[in-house]
């Protein structure tokens, strides 16, 4: 089963000594997971001060620029794992940094649900 792990973190200025040890941290899960054949796909992402969100309004859409809600912690980035259960999914979920700001924050874990289509499932570009 495909689980997303969240990286969740709070935005802060962090020296660049532990940027390079949080980067590193994350290599070494990204290396592991790859050799063992789990890695789906991984990617940090911007600051929040680059998101755009788009929601609707009386049935039209409303663009604005921004996370959806003002909160502490924010999405940083995520990974996707094929995991055989939950219970491995815990266990990549405990080697993430989460410091991914220079302080620590949370790895949510969500499974995959797959979509499928009058034709069957949907696949997934490299699961199949």
């Amino acid at each position: 089963m495909r689980y997303m792990l969240l990286v969740y973190s709070t935005q802060h200025d962090a020296k660049p000594e532990e940027l390079q040890a949080i980067a590193d941290g994350h290599r070494a899960v990204i290396d592991e997971a790859h050799e063992r054949g789990l890695l789906l796909a991984c990617d940090p992402l911007k600051p929040t001060s680059t998101a755009t969100t788009v929601r609707k309004k009386d049935g039209k859409p409303l663009v604005s620029d921004g996370p959806f809600a003002e909160t502490k912690e924010h999405l940083a980035g995520y990974y996707i794992l094929d995991c055989q259960n939950l219970d491995e999914a815990v266990e990549w979920a405990k080697k993430i940094p989460t410091g991914c700001a220079g302080t620590e924050g949370c790895i949510e874990i969500r499974p995959i649900r797959e979509m499928t289509s009058p034709r069957g499932p949907l696949n997934h570009p490299t699961t199949g």
